[in-house]
């Protein structure tokens, strides 16, 4: 079962790869309308099979779970403009640096202090985000300042809603969870489907494909893998989703990327990937300390 695993993450990681692709084809849709597609097409698609199960149970926190909900309904919106804005490699290598905002918010509340290898990290990461934007102008007119700026703050907000969901993740199923993180937004971006008259008929149907794909079998095959490996193995197999997402944007969309985005990227993600065993490992031995 192992080695199947294994190949859901990879297939995972490199299916997840395509979320540029889509986003980037449907250009008759508003980012808004896009985001809607993104998180009410997942809700409604396993809403059938969770209430065959008895329902989206309120039990745990609900509230704190809608919260959360909202919140990544804001963290999707980020995510869509940056991809909207900017290069699909500026989006995705600046994404994951959310490993290193997981690393910060967790020292600021739950007062965890940073080693000085994690600090490391955090310089070479910082270093890396200067790198990758070195040259281009500080403004809200450039697109990609808008772009790169966005994928910054849907990695906070991600990181924000990684720690704020773990609390929770024991009480509910998978399919409930997918369902809680896309409630709100289906609710919100509900109103930028009054652009549907203007919308091409093709890329309605590219947002249910979009909706379907990224949003239930990117997570169902994740959730596979992580049942049968170790987390830290099924995270790291992840990051072949920066590399799947930069070929297809050179083969499919002739994006090419200077080389302070090479090496600027290269440092967040080595830091990210370093950050994020380090944190995994502190987590367990936490866990066997208590």
């Amino acid at each position: 079962m192992t080695k199947k695993a294994i190949y859901g993450v990879v297939i995972c990681a490199l299916i997840a790869g395509t979320n540029g692709i889509f986003i980037k084809e449907m250009t008759s849709m508003s980012t808004g309308m896009i985001a809607w597609f993104r998180t009410a097409v997942p809700a409604l698609f396993l809403l059938p099979a969770v209430w065959h199960k008895g329902g989206i149970e309120l039990k745990g926190n609900y509230r704190h779970m809608l919260i959360v909900s909202f919140l990544n309904a804001g963290r999707m919106f980020l995510y869509l403009l940056a991809y909207k804005y900017t290069s699909i490699g500026n989006a995705v290598v600046l994404f994951y640096s959310y490993p290193l905002f997981v690393t910060g918010i967790e020292s600021l509340y739950y007062k965890h202090p940073i080693q000085n290898k994690q600090w490391f990290f955090l310089f070479l990461a910082f270093t890396g985000i200067v790198l990758t934007y070195a040259g281009k102008p500080f403004s809200f007119q450039s697109d990609d300042f808008i772009g790169m700026l966005a994928a910054l703050g849907a990695a906070i907000g991600y990181a924000v809603t990684v720690i704020m969901f773990k609390k929770e993740t024991h009480n509910y199923s998978q399919n409930q969870l997918i369902i809680y993180q896309n409630i709100a937004g289906a609710i919100i971006f509900l109103p930028f489907l009054t652009g549907l008259p203007s919308t091409e008929i093709g890329h309605m149907g590219t947002g249910l494909v979009y909706g379907i794909v990224i949003g239930v079998v990117v997570f169902k095959l994740f959730f596979y893998g992580l049942k049968f490996l170790p987390a830290a193995t099924a995270t790291s197999l992840m990051y072949l989703e920066v590399v799947s997402a930069i070929l297809l944007g050179y083969f499919l969309l002739d994006e090419t990327l200077s080389w302070n985005t090479y090496v600027g990227g290269a440092f967040i993600l080595i830091s990210s990937f370093f950050i994020s065993r380090m944190n995994r490992k502190q987590a367990q031995l936490q866990a066997e300390s208590v």
